[in-house]
């Protein structure tokens, strides 16, 4: 199948009742397409549709083609001083912006982040946006944390992949935060990420489980739960589009130093970009720029 997800275009062709966009019109485009049916659509959750067709995802196809249909609805106009790579990355952002919507955070939210990978970057930036004052983020990969601390996190802390070493790693984490952690994301979703978190977070905060490493874990809830420290979870995002790009276009928030390589479209960079992807490295966000920067979109009518 076609994967790709995070798409950002120039509209070649638009339905007859499409009246807010014209062939021309540089766009960035939500990827999920929910039926405005079921009760969860009709509540504005939208992105727990059971129905959701969502780009590369099985059997949907995906958005790494020259050419994609589209609803006008979810594709959203960029502002003239926002390049086509910063409205791909509205979609991973917008993960972010949504789990900071979820918990609240704020200018009195200092902030614990696990895991400096894409999405635990852009949920650093998102928290920061939305107005938290400290902002720790966790690691186990020394470039990450660099990235990270050049990105503007405050402090940032290396740990290990050994649960026993969870003890004395929340005791630097608080140290470095200087002061309570009001709210966790777990960016990784794994074992000893999620155990940290709920141990690290004051009585009284929050954790976020933004990462799906694993399906299942084993992690000291009853602790927490006496702590009263809520857990909270996210699936992808809804209605973040024109936040994201706001942020984008007043400067709030910068992610072009999040796009660390660029390819062309032809058989062979594309099969070196996968390589480079699968390599890791210093890879944070690998973009395939043909069909990024030159791609046409058609748009069918909102119906």
């Amino acid at each position: 199948m076609v994967i790709g997800h995070e798409c950002a275009g120039i509209i070649e062709e638009v339905g007859s009742e499409v009246k807010n966009l014209v062939p021309g019109d540089r766009v960035a485009l939500e990827p999920g397409i929910s039926c405005w049916r079921c009760d969860l659509c009709k509540e504005g959750r939208y992105n727990l549709c059971p129905e959701m067709k969502f780009f590369a995802t099985p059997p949907v196809h995906g958005s790494l083609a020259h050419q994609v249909v589209h609803p006008a609805y979810l594709c959203f106009k960029l502002p003239d001083n926002v390049s086509l790579e910063e409205g791909a990355m509205c979609e991973p952002l917008s993960v972010g912006v949504h789990a900071c919507r979820r918990a609240n955070i704020g200018p009195e939210t200092n902030v614990l982040v696990m895991g400096a990978g894409p999405i635990g970057l852009v949920t650093m930036l998102a928290a920061r946006a939305f107005g938290a004052p400290r902002i720790v983020i966790v690691d186990v990969n020394d470039n990450r944390l660099s990235v990270a601390k050049d990105l503007g996190a405050d402090e940032v802390v290396k740990v290990s992949t050994n649960m026993q070493d969870i003890p004395e790693e929340v005791e630097r984490i608080c140290k470095a935060m200087g002061a309570g952690v009001d709210v966790s994301f777990d960016c990784a979703g794994l074992n000893k990420t999620m155990s940290t978190a709920l141990t690290a977070t004051s009585a009284g905060g929050k954790v976020c489980l933004v990462g799906m490493g694993h399906t299942e874990m084993t992690v000291p809830l009853t602790p927490a739960a006496t702590r009263e420290v809520d857990v909270i979870g996210i699936f992808r995002y809804k209605n973040t589009w024109p936040l994201c790009l706001e942020f984008l276009r007043s400067g709030k928030i910068d992610v072009k130093p999040l796009i660390t390589h660029r390819f062309g479209f032809s058989q062979k960079e594309v099969e070196e970009a996968f390589e480079t992807s699968a390599r890791g490295g210093n890879a944070i966000k690998i973009f395939r720029e043909t069909f990024l920067s030159y791609l046409v979109w058609h748009l069918v009518n909102n119906g």
